[in-house]
């Protein structure tokens, strides 16, 4: 297998070969992390859950399978399951590791395997090199015994996991209501995008009351061909152009559209008559400003609370919870380093100061019951938030427009450029260079300042992550992708 072993485990394409994901290099991954696994624990407890990609389902027991006749306890979600839900699980049934089969928001040509911690966390990069070197001894040709799923299912070495653990994750989201029930008849449509949303999101939506819930019928479904939305990423407009459609018939006032794990949620509201498509700095600055004024309308602000998100994401968030007296953390990208913050708190026996966590990329958590994003909890959330303040007679859009006038117009936004397989590295390079003769210019602006991650800043790990402040007042921001060989670069001016 050529595939690197990374913090967020492998991402590829599926075809034949040892540069793809198929079920040779599934088995071989697997081989790897098994024998990682043993070096935790003898008999070693693990995870899996599975997204609606193609292949998921028999890359996910498969998965399973070289785990148990490698010796190890495997628990299986009986179908497709939200990555948030694996998070939840690995805790609930107090596993050493867990593992999703899925790709998350990238096109449909495109799988992936993300490895977890007993933490319910994204594996650190220290256990991603462990595991990166046992994948290399173990080679792909170890396996000797070829037992089959259901033959190792009825073995009990594999086990299903249950309803109950499935309800306990939805309970643990139902607990953080904002409020004991509607005040409007709100609308909601919402979309799962082909992925593995519809039950979890449906379930909570009705729980909480939305009475006019609509979907979108074409992506209701699990369907790893996407055809109706060939990028299902809620970041982008595109995806929810679909969804939109339906906002139109039946004059609704939000869409929810989640990602195919349902980490990660998008949301349009209505605006002048017409639905935009709201970007994830600013659903996440109205569920800061909303949760924070919830808290302390109803003297349930924690003392000492405190805010996570990534250096990525809009500083309108310091802003808005100095405001409210909160604190705010700044962790690296990824939303694993929020979950570790989150660990470390409640190692502090101080895990009731976490309010919020979010990043830019539509990522969202309301509370620690996991440790990574979920959409299924900010669905929730945001339904309350819309009908909190459609009963005031506003829309999100004229929210956001009053925190604007309040906090400061930030305007957000990224862009994505694509390199070779070793060019974004070169770039980097290229940009730390200029950056130390003293002379950097970006369009008409001239960079004033700047920090470099890689030295280790505010006490975070040593990231290839550049920050610029810019002659004209900008930020910019530029990292290369974690999963694909391209650059990133946030822009936000005030």
């Amino acid at each position: 297998m050529n595939l690197k072993f990374g913090t967020g485990g492998l991402r590829a394409t599926m075809a034949p070969g040892p540069d793809h994901l198929n079920m040779e290099t599934i088995r071989e991954a697997t081989l790897g992390v098994a024998a990682y696994a043993k070096t935790l624990k003898l008999t070693p407890k693990i995870a899996i859950a599975y997204d609606s990609r193609r292949n998921s389902e028999s890359f996910a027991k498969e998965t399973a399978r070289v785990l148990a006749v490698k010796g190890c306890q495997v628990f299986i979600y009986p179908k497709l399951m939200p990555t948030p839900a694996l998070s939840f699980a690995v805790r609930a049934l107090k596993c050493d590791l867990g593992i999703v089969i899925t790709a998350s928001h990238n096109p449909k040509d495109y799988n992936g395997y993300k490895v977890y911690g007993a933490d319910g966390c994204q594996i650190t990069g220290e256990a991603a090199e462990r595991i990166q070197r046992k994948i290399k001894r173990a080679g792909g040709n170890e396996i000797s015994d070829w037992r089959e799923f259901q033959d190792l299912l009825r073995e009990r070495k594999i086990n299903y996991i249950g309803e109950d653990i499935t309800n306990q994750f939805l309970d643990s989201i139902k607990a953080l209501r904002t409020c004991k029930e509607l005040k409007t008849d709100l609308k909601v449509v919402y979309t799962p995008l082909n992925g593995t949303g519809a039950d979890p999101v449906t379930a909570i939506l009705t729980s909480i009351g939305v009475k006019n819930l609509f979907f979108v019928p074409e992506q209701m479904y699990p369907n790893g061909e996407f055809p109706t939305c060939p990028s299902p990423n809620p970041e982008n407009a595109d995806a929810l152009k679909l969804g939109i459609s339906y906002c139109k018939k039946v004059d609704a006032d939000i869409l929810l559209a989640t990602d195919p794990d349902s980490d990660r949620v998008g949301v349009a509201a209505k605006r002048d008559g017409e639905y935009e498509h709201l970007t994830g700095n600013q659903v996440g600055v109205l569920l800061l400003d909303y949760l924070l004024k919830w808290h302390t309308e109803n003297g349930t602000l924690p003392e000492n609370p405190l805010i996570l998100k990534t250096i990525v994401t809009t500083s309108m968030a310091e802003k808005i919870a100095a405001h409210y007296g909160v604190k705010v953390i700044n962790t690296l990208t990824g939303f694993k380093y929020i979950g570790e913050k989150i660990g470390y708190l409640e190692k502090l026996g101080e895990l009731e100061r976490f309010v919020f966590g979010f990043e830019e990329s539509c990522g969202y958590l309301i509370g620690p019951y996991v440790r990574d994003k979920d959409a299924v909890g900010a669905a929730m959330v945001i339904c309350e938030m819309a009908d909190y303040y459609k009963a005031q007679g506003k829309t999100l859009w004229d929210v956001l427009e009053e925190l604007y006038n309040t906090y400061g117009h930030y305007q957000t936004e990224l862009k994505t450029f694509q390199f070779g397989e070793n060019e974004a590295k070169e770039y980097m390079k290229r940009l730390r260079n200029d950056l130390k003769k003293g002379y950097v210019q970006i369009s008409s602006a001239r960079v004033v300042k700047y920090v470099d991650y890689l030295d280790g800043i505010d006490g975070l790990p040593k990231a290839d992550v550049i920050k610029m402040w810019m002659e004209d007042g900008a930020e910019i921001v530029v990292r290369p992708s974690g999963t694909e060989p391209k650059i990133k670069v946030y822009l936000e001016t005030e």
